[in-house]
């Protein structure tokens, strides 16, 4: 079953289309040279990641992608960036000279990674059929089984919220 739903999903030419457009957002979030651009291209990036949650039957995921990464932390990041007067000047060179050693670096994690890949077997596909409510069984595991974690991650996002807000009082005063 899960085999016919992996080879539905890669024959799906819109798979194809919103694997090429998460890459090449990808690509201009970390190459532009206008940060607020790049942040624009982030969240293309977050919206078509979600889009591939939904091709690949994981609705709950791609609303979660949604509301939190799109709607939440890119939000937050556009407001750090139009509350930080000096990033959206224009005279401020944004160009990093260190393109040679991050290309080699993303080439050796690239070949890591595609090494360890091959060599495991942890993300083998289960056989067991997919629950009937994942919703509900999401919801159940995260507020019985894994509480500790999902409060530990409502603490750091809170956290990183006063921060941000914090530093972007400093700079305005």
């Amino acid at each position: 079953m899960l085999d016919n739903i992996q080879q539905s999903i890669v024959s799906d030419p819109g798979f194809w289309v919103l694997a090429a457009v998460t890459l090449i957002s990808a690509l201009m979030v970390v190459s532009l040279k206008n940060i607020f651009h790049s942040a624009l291209a982030l969240i293309l990036c977050l919206f078509c990641v979600a889009g591939i949650f939904i091709l690949l039957h994981a609705e709950f995921l791609a609303a979660v992608q949604v509301l939190v990464y799109v709607g939440a932390v890119s939000i937050l990041i556009i407001f750090a960036i139009m509350l930080t007067s000096n990033l959206a000047n224009k005279r401020i060179v944004q160009v990093n000279k260190q393109v040679l050693p991050a290309v080699f670096v993303c080439i050796v994690f690239v070949i890591g990674a595609i090494t360890l890949i091959a060599q495991t077997d942890i993300w083998q596909l289960s056989d067991m059929p997919m629950p009937e409510d994942n919703i509900g069984t999401i919801g159940r595991l995260m507020m019985t089984d894994f509480m500790l974690p999902f409060e530990v991650v409502s603490v750091l996002m809170l956290a990183a919220l006063i921060g941000a807000i914090a530093l972007a009082r400093e700079e305005r005063a």
